[in-house]
């Protein structure tokens, strides 16, 4: 792919972002667009960077490629080298983590699909309510994590009626993805973690479905010719640094803390999109 060699040395700070977005991304399953989005809507508006909205969702979904893929092959990892359970931590069956994944792509990933190729949708519109659903479950997952979950076990097997709820979001959350390069991750792992699962399966498996997705979306970017490779060139590599590093960060804050710090920054960062999309 082309690009221009003399812009890299402006845009010395994005492997930084890069780094940050993929570990926030990976220790939560939620995907890097609840990082990238923002920020580069936010470099957009301080003239930084010259980004119509396609590109940005384009560059996110690039960039995601790799760190999420990272990601998602440590946590696999992790499904098969797991510790003992315990009286509060539950061990997750490998058949659980790949049911999810696998039944939620088949839904997610053609409803994406044909929503990049052919959906006409008001974005600003789409935007606010999946936001505004956004912060219910952000707040939603922090409430329970300090109520009826704070001394609960982890449930050691999914429930059908789980499986059916992520079946729901899956073409949802596939249409959120093509518009926004996030969506699916956030919804199933929201979900998951309110579901009071093990943090292998609410973020492995919403690592796997955002990494999967990313992929399929990204090649409609760049044969549309939307993807300004500057910027992915130079994310990239602190992307795949980020979702190297984001699953022993993700276990050394404990689930409790790491539920309490997703949950905020899906409430965090939906305010700020919603204050953006309003301006």
């Amino acid at each position: 792919m082309s690009y221009n060699s003399e812009l890299l040395s402006t845009l010395w700070f994005l492997p930084g972002i890069g780094v940050i977005g993929a570990i926030i991304a990976n220790t939560s399953g939620t995907g890097g667009g609840v990082v990238f989005v923002p920020v580069f809507n936010a470099l957009r508006e301080l003239g930084e960077l010259d980004l119509q909205p396609l590109q940005i969702v384009g560059i996110s979904m690039c960039i995601q490629s790799f760190g999420m893929t990272m990601g998602a092959l440590r946590w696999t990892d992790r499904l098969y080298h797991q510790p003992l359970p315990d009286e509060l931590h539950a061990k997750v069956r490998v058949r659980d983590f790949f049911a999810v994944c696998l039944a939620v792509l088949a839904l997610s990933l053609p409803a994406m699909l044909v929503t990049q190729r052919w959906a006409q949708l008001d974005q600003h519109a789409v935007l606010t309510a999946y936001k505004l659903f956004s912060i219910l479950l952000g707040l939603a997952l922090i409430a329970s994590t300090w109520t009826f979950n704070f001394k609960r076990g982890e449930k050691d097997r999914l429930e059908r009626a789980d499986l059916a709820v992520v079946l729901l979001l899956a073409i949802p959350g596939g249409i959120l993805t093509a518009l926004f390069s996030v969506g699916i991750g956030e919804l199933v792992a929201l979900y998951l973690f309110i579901r009071h699962y093990p943090v292998l399966l609410c973020t492995g498996a919403a690592c796997v479905i955002s990494a999967v997705s990313v992929i399929a979306g990204s090649l409609w970017h760049v044969q549309a010719g939307s993807v300004p490779w500057e910027v992915v060139l130079l994310a990239v590599p602190g992307a795949i640094l980020g979702g190297f590093l984001a699953r022993p960060i993700a276990l050394w804050l404990g689930a409790r803390r790491l539920k309490t710090l997703d949950g905020g920054w899906i409430v965090a960062s939906a305010l700020y999109l919603l204050w953006l999309n309003a301006n």
